[in-house]
């Protein structure tokens, strides 16, 4: 067992959450979203402003309930052991699945250092190299995960900080305002253009509930987890809306529409010929560090679920460092097996599949956290202040709404995955009992 000392402390929790929410996708979003227009940038406000309330959500529910299993623990006590174990289902599915994407992303970027991660193959095998490099950081306890974590989370920052504030000496306020709307006609209406980049900006929010997963992990985790959740998101939010704002601003919407790299293209205008390497190895180190947050969250809602016989024994063993380490394997090898399935060209069609069912998983804890908090203080179970119930009101709103923007595609292929978990639910060792 972990003793305090060795539990992780705001810095390591912060750059959790910080880390597990800047990825690889925050590098494409800027030429996402011009193909909308520069009102997308308001996305951003409209998708911090619903994240934020969330995020309290969150950081109320751990103090209420200072679990390990963060989502999966909030929706137990509220929704009982078959919610609870759909919640924690779905989202350790979302997180192996997006970590063999960000393994298969970070490669793509490394080939600008080592040309030879072109080949699918190569490439494939660098991908599983990390992903049980990572497993291996994480099986050494969290000690030696959080200094991974906060290293990796400082580097990730400083090249999208940099296009942040040098950026602005090279903005140009009109690139802005001649490009407020430029979907194909007839144009959508402002409300629309945000609905679609709310959609978009959403994904670079997910994963500001990471803090509250390894509870059992943090010292002091009612305070904590609170503040490392609101500050991590935060740090990540301030970073995301000032480079998409200076990068709309440094390059035309046309050239911005048609950009493959549009960080490295604003780094170009600020540093020349250096700003390609800049941001590659920015880049590298947000998928690694991701990977590397990730993976402890892959080990810890399994294991939180085990603990309640709400998932296979195994998934609770520990090892001497505290650290789930059958769950961390089992789920390594389900990550080598999905990036096994890159290297054929056929297979990667399904492989995309994988990844936009898995995307509607991590909103699934997003609506009922907020839900479960209302019956809970239905139940007297907690006290509550009508600012407390406001809130989660909000976030349940706003949950319904991301949901409802995420697509038909992804909505169709979620409610297969959440029927899928009504089968394993019935061989969980409580019903088996």
């Amino acid at each position: 067992m972990e003793t305090e000392e060795k539990k992780m402390g705001v810095v390591a929790m912060t750059a959790l959450v910080a880390g597990n929410m800047i990825g690889s996708g925050i590098f494409l979003l800027p030429s996402t979203m011009a193909r909308l227009g520069s009102l997308s940038l308001l996305s951003w406000f409209f998708t911090g402003f619903g994240a934020l309330f969330l995020a309290f959500v969150f950081a109320r529910m751990s103090t209420m309930i200072p679990k390990t299993g963060g989502p999966y623990a909030y929706a137990h006590a509220g929704l009982g052991d078959a919610l609870g174990f759909q919640t924690a289902y779905c989202y350790w599915i979302n997180a192996w699945i997006g970590n063999a994407a960000i393994a298969v992303a970070g490669m793509g970027y490394l080939s600008v250092f080592f040309p030879f991660l072109t080949n699918p193959l190569n490439a494939c095998i660098a991908a599983i190299g990390f992903v049980w490099l990572f497993t291996w950081i994480n099986l050494k306890g969290v000690q030696t995960f959080a200094v991974v974590q906060v290293v990796t989370t400082i580097l990730k920052l400083i090249p999208i900080l940099l296009i942040g504030l040098l950026g602005w000496f090279y903005f140009h306020a009109d690139y802005i305002t001649a490009s407020a709307n430029v979907t194909p006609a007839p144009q959508l209406g402002t409300f629309d253009i945000i609905t679609q980049g709310a959609t978009l900006t959403l994904w670079a929010f997910i994963g500001f509930e990471s803090g509250t997963v390894p509870a059992g992990s943090v010292k002091n985790p009612t305070r904590t987890i609170p503040i490392a959740t609101i500050l991590g998101m935060s740090i990540a939010g301030i970073a995301y809306i000032a480079s998409s704002v200076a990068i709309m601003g440094m390059i035309p919407n046309a050239a911005l529409q048609n950009s493959v790299s549009p960080f490295a293209d604003a780094a170009q205008v600020i540093f020349g010929e250096w700003g390609k390497w800049i941001i590659a190895f920015g880049a590298s180190v947000s998928c690694l560090g991701v990977l590397n947050g990730w993976t402890l969250i892959q080990g810890q809602i399994p294991m939180a679920a085990a603990d309640d016989n709400l998932f296979l024994k195994i998934f609770g063993r520990r090892n001497k460092k505290g650290a789930p380490s059958y769950a961390m394997v089992i789920t390594a090898i389900l990550i080598t097996a999905c990036l096994l399935l890159t290297i054929s060209p056929d297979l990667v069609k399904q492989f995309n599949l994988l990844i936009l069912i898995a995307t509607l998983a991590a909103l699934i804890s997003y609506l009922y956290t907020p839900v479960s908090e209302l019956i809970l203080f239905m139940r007297g179970t907690y006290p509550y202040t009508k600012r407390a119930v406001f809130v989660a009101l909000v976030g349940i709103v706003y949950a319904c709404w991301a949901i409802y923007g995420s697509g038909t595609d992804v909505l169709s292929y979620g409610a297969l995955l959440l029927l899928s978990s009504i089968p394993l639910y019935l061989l969980c060792p409580k019903n088996r009992k």
